[in-house]
């Protein structure tokens, strides 16, 4: 018994962190129908900000806050001037540039920082069951999902935010800056996406770090639902905890195929995820 309830903790915590990407991506998703491939680059250089402030002030905090707020600078600056000009034209052609963007930061961090592993400290001790960084992750994960679920339901930002994803062109007419509501919606995914990387990055740092992270972040937003936050994180946790059962009761080997399968079985049942929201097809 203690062992399960020790994989179950583990699970919560590796689960939390493929949550705070699902929930970038699906942000994302809900505002412009595009799955960001380029989440993990500008988590990736909000962790190596991190690193680097860390270095030069002594302080993790220091380095927590200016990962933040370069994911929330950077995304930003990436719907503005690099996907939106692009994204009116074609959308498949803005999935290939946020690919190809994942691709350019990769080599630049590679470039700039080196492409060997640097050491990362936790913001808390990691080590026994239930770690200080395991409650870490679970709670900022908890109270971003919260604040966002504030933000879109009881501010007037929110409403526009919502109103720009959802229905556009009323929203345009209403008065709401959408393209300004868009860029907003981006610099907060790629917010919730530094979280993830400071969450998922340590205890090395590297420029491919966050690759396996990304394909587990995408599931999660798959198995809950593109077009649900919440589902994002429950997905998340989801897929934590089946590895964390699998590699603990079956072998660590089969960890990574625990993913897929979990994907298939909802999707067998859910088609549209979790908590989808049903739609109407026409025949």
């Amino acid at each position: 018994m203690n062992y399960f309830i020790t994989l179950t903790l583990n699970g919560l915590a590796s689960g939390a962190a493929y949550a705070a990407l699902a929930l970038a991506l699906v942000i994302i998703y809900q505002a412009t129908r595009l799955v960001n491939f380029a989440q993990p680059a500008l988590a990736l250089l909000s962790v190596y900000a991190a690193y680097t402030v860390t270095q030069l002030t002594g302080s993790y905090w220091i380095g927590f806050a200016a990962a933040l707020g370069t994911g929330l600078l950077v995304g930003a600056f990436v719907e503005r001037v690099v996907v939106r000009p692009i994204a009116r034209t074609s959308q498949l052609n803005a999935i290939i540039v946020t690919l190809g963007l994942l691709l350019v930061v990769q080599g630049g961090v590679g470039m700039i920082w080196g492409n060997e592993q640097h050491s990362f400290g936790y913001a808390f001790s990691y080590v026994g069951r239930f770690a200080p960084s395991d409650v870490f992750a679970l709670v900022s994960v908890g109270i971003a999902a919260l604040l966002l679920f504030a933000l879109y339901r009881f501010t007037p930002l929110g409403l526009r935010m919502r109103a720009a994803a959802f229905h556009p062109e009323a929203a345009r007419l209403s008065g709401v800056k959408v393209g300004m509501m868009l860029t907003a919606g981006w610099g907060i995914a790629s917010l919730i996406g530094a979280l993830a990387g400071m969450l998922a990055g340590p205890p090395f740092i590297s420029p491919n770090v966050f690759d396996v992270v990304f394909v587990f972040g995408i599931t999660a937003a798959v198995v809950g639902g593109l077009d649900n936050p919440f589902g994002a994180v429950i997905g998340g946790l989801l897929i934590g905890l089946g590895m964390s059962y699998v590699s603990g009761y079956v072998g660590p080997e089969l960890a990574t195929l625990t993913a897929l399968a979990i994907v298939v079985i909802v999707l067998s049942v859910r088609p549209d995820g979790i908590l989808s929201r049903p739609t109407a097809r026409k025949v």
